[in-house]
């Protein structure tokens, strides 16, 4: 790496977007400050990398890893829903009491079955893709979903359903807000909000930390540091890609280490290890991203889709169909197995780099660069950038060695390259993490899907992640097994609305072939504040943040019932429809009413719709319609500085 470029670079950067005070001061005041705060989120209690960043060799436990078949869930799975299924009994006969759904006793109902968890609804929440946008809207809903939040156990509240659901899955900008509060001990929204050390977006990335508005390392020494450290993997014989400096990056703003650094020495499979998660105590976190072959621009709608759990690292899809053990991945396994003679290795799935390889946006930038409002000077320096990028393999996640060469002797893509690489979770369209929640295994019954998606021109979502998930559950060799709701095209979303409300699609399991959950549709919608940032908005303010967070709490919420009061009710009927549907329960007629209400009855309008230009529902806002901002530039120079290393 040319460091004394980088510096100079990333020095002129800094002077022109910020003028540091020492460092001695800025930590001193820092400290003092942080000592006040009463808030604070407790730090990261697992750093359990031998060393940093940097992958290393380690003694094999004396079984040896080996990949497993993807014909079930791994026993690690299987023995941890033993004791979750049944932690989330409480806490959702709560939640059901509270949601107002009349003639019906749910806690009657939950502990008339609860002998047979298997009849017991199984919740999982999906936080899509979109960047910082994402992040925040997607944080809005699990803070509303949230009992730890205060007034979310308030009657006719969510609160709780976080506590109730099995599975988290996040992707791209949903796998940030995921990972933050999971590699966080769990932390809440509110936590990560009032936190000094994490969650501060008025500071670009690209230019470095700081802790009350005060820069504590100079932009060269936080690049400097990122590249030791990525060099570090380097030198020790593994591949490097952008997304090493990219999921570095990103931990500053979103793993709180104790040393202010980022949390090199953080991995994704130490989840696994923490005491409350194996107490069943929170949910199971899940992350996606998709597989890239050689040479590869364009990812197609059949592209292999990967998943990381706390324990493993793989796919479903018939392509792979196999997982491998996520604590040693960068060993070095041959046909399923790390030899005799081999080495295993540790500390590979650093958290900022699992968070970085679903969201590798630069390849996804290239291809959407035309329909953005870039000045077009700005749009062909990216274009010329990225398109090196993608001739270079840069733009992509290298998983080296590839755990999966030469597997089953397959002639796939994915077994005949020394490197396996992966890219953003929604390049192929499913930008809302569904393919881990429909698989038949896990028998999920109803999932909250979060769509933060930037899919019309004025950066709001209509569908189009839905339409890609049902369209892949209609290509056999492709779907494996699974099902998925009916789903319309996209300009029937925007001409009925079912882009701007709450909509429930799947409500009658007898319409569907195969075994699918019902799926809560929860689009970003303007309620109190115009939350359609651009994906490449790098900075945002605390108010922007928390403005985005609240109107994302309305999102869930219907503007805490202001929209429609019945809302919570047909929530609860819809976290119950599957159960009550396999013990064959009647469900009251308020839902009924509320099927009616909510769920698409298979009515569409394919016409062209009005341009999607939706106002404030409930509140007036100061917030733009449209977001550019220095940020774009900060990124094409940075993007222009790695070129020349």
């Amino acid at each position: 790496m040319k460091l004394p470029l980088l510096a100079a670079a990333t020095a002129g950067l800094a002077s022109a977007i910020s003028v540091p005070v020492s460092v001695r001061e800025a930590e001193a005041k820092a400290e003092a400050e942080i000592a006040s705060v009463a808030a604070e989120l407790i730090v990261r209690a697992l750093p359990n990398s031998p060393d940093g960043y940097t992958p290393t060799n380690v003694t094999c436990p004396s079984t040896r890893p080996s990949i497993r078949e993807g014909t079930s869930l791994s026993t690690n799975e299987t023995e941890w829903l033993k004791v979750r299924r049944n932690v989330t009994i409480d806490p959702m006969k709560d939640l059901l009491s509270r949601l107002n759904l009349t003639d019906f006793d749910t806690t009657s109902y939950i502990n008339e079955h609860s002998s047979n968890i298997s009849n017991i609804p199984n919740i999982a929440i999906a936080a899509s893709g979109g960047g910082y946008r994402a992040l925040t809207n997607g944080a809005g809903g699990l803070k509303a979903f949230d009992s730890r939040t205060e007034n979310a156990t308030n009657a006719g509240q969510l609160g709780g359903l976080l506590q109730s659901a099995t599975y988290v899955a996040g992707l791209s900008g949903g796998s940030w807000l995921v990972g933050s509060m999971f590699v966080n001990n769990f932390s809440s929204i509110g936590e990560l909000q009032a936190s000094e050390k994490v969650w501060h977006f008025d500071k670009s990335l690209l230019v470095g930390p700081d802790f009350d508005h005060i820069q504590i390392v100079s932009t060269v020494e936080y690049w400097k540091d990122i590249t030791e450290e990525v060099d570090g993997k380097a030198n020790a014989g593994f591949n490097t890609s952008f997304t090493d400096y990219w999921g570095r990056a990103l931990s500053y703003q979103l793993v709180n280490a104790s040393g202010d650094d980022g949390g090199p020495s953080y991995t994704w499979s130490s989840i696994a290890l923490m005491d409350d998660f194996q107490a069943g105590q929170y949910p199971m976190p899940l992350v996606v991203a998709d597989g890239r072959n050689p040479n590869e621009v364009i990812i197609e709608t059949n592209a292999t889709v990967y998943e990381f759990n706390p324990w493993e690292f793989g796919s479903w899809d018939p392509s792979v169909y196999a997982f491998v053990p996520l604590e040693y991945i960068g060993s070095r396994f041959e046909n399923g197995t790390i030899p005799e003679n081999g080495t295993c290795v540790r500390g590979f799935d650093n958290v900022g780099f699992v968070m970085g390889s679903s969201s590798t946006l630069f390849n996804e930038f290239l291809l959407d660069i035309n329909s953005t409002s870039i000045p077009t000077i700005l749009k062909e320096a990216f274009s010329d950038i990225l398109e090196d990028l993608g001739e270079r393999n840069d733009d992509i996640a290298v998983y080296s060695p590839n755990p999966f060469y030469d597997y089953r002797d397959s002639s796939e893509a994915y077994a005949t390259t020394a490197d396996l690489t992966v890219v953003d979770g929604g390049e192929d369209g499913e930008n809302i993490p569904l393919q881990p929640l429909i698989q038949p295994e896990r028998a999920v019954d109803v999932i909250f899907a979060i769509d933060s998606s930037a899919d019309t021109d004025y950066y709001w979502p209509n569908g189009t992640s839905l339409v890609a998930t049902y369209e892949r559950s209609l290509v056999g060799n492709v779907a494996n097994g699974t099902a998925f709701p009916a789903i319309p095209d996209q300009n029937t979303f925007v001409n009925l609305g079912l882009n701007s409300r709450p909509t429930f699609f799947g409500c009658d399991p007898k319409n569907i072939s195969g075994t699918a959950p019902l799926v809560i549709y929860l689009p970003n919608s303007p309620y109190t504040y115009d939350s359609n940032f651009s994906t490449f908005t790098l900075t945002y303010s605390d108010e922007e943040r928390d403005s985005v967070i609240t109107n994302g709490w309305n999102v869930v919420t219907r503007g805490n019932g202001t929209v429609d009061e019945n809302f919570p009710a047909c929530v609860a009927c819809a976290i119950l429809q599957r159960s009550t549907d396999r013990t064959n329960t009647t469900l009251p007629s308020t839902c009924t009413t509320c099927f009616t209400d909510y769920c698409w009855n298979g009515t569409t309008n394919s016409t062209d719709p009005r341009e999607y230009n939706p106002s404030i529902l409930i509140a007036t806002s100061g917030a733009l319609q449209t977001m550019a901002d220095y940020s774009v530039v900060v990124l094409s120079a940075m993007f222009a500085v790695f070129m020349a290393l």
